[in-house]
């Protein structure tokens, strides 16, 4: 998908996923894709596109049912989702305000996931809760 593509490329999904865990935020990654669909991984690939990209998620969720995602409505990939130290969904939504597959257009775009990331860690509200996310469908 051209919009994982933009912020796996530029280094910018990497890089929330280790500010989040110098917060201590468990950051999981779900691929809910199903068998024969596009974005379906088998657990060595999902390893290898990990390692590749240079992720650091906690940990990849397979969700071939997708289960995981329908529960929490993803539409779209990414679609982000911030759960609480209590278990409550404070965020949902895109990663960012500029819905392009352009890289070049995450410096310029209101930073949702970061920002409402850093407001749960300073115990502020989540000034932005829920946004549109963008991206290709799930294809579940």
């Amino acid at each position: 998908c051209p919009y994982v593509r933009k912020h796996y490329g530029a280094g910018n999904m990497q890089d929330q996923q280790r500010e989040a865990a110098a917060q201590g935020v468990i950051w999981l990654s779900v691929i809910s894709s199903a068998p024969g669909e596009q974005g379906h991984v088998s657990p060595a690939e999902a390893d290898q596109l990990t390692q590749s990209r240079k992720a650091a998620p906690h940990a990849v969720l397979l969700d071939p049912a997708g289960q995981i995602g329908r529960a929490y409505g993803a539409k779209t990939t990414p679609h982000m989702y911030i759960i609480n130290p209590a278990g409550q969904l404070v965020y949902m939504g895109g990663i960012d305000s500029i819905t392009t597959a352009d890289p070049a257009d995450i410096p310029k775009a209101e930073q949702y996931v970061r920002v409402a990331l850093q407001e749960q860690a300073a115990g502020k509200p989540i000034s932005t809760p829920v946004t549109r996310p963008y991206g290709c469908s799930v294809k579940y």
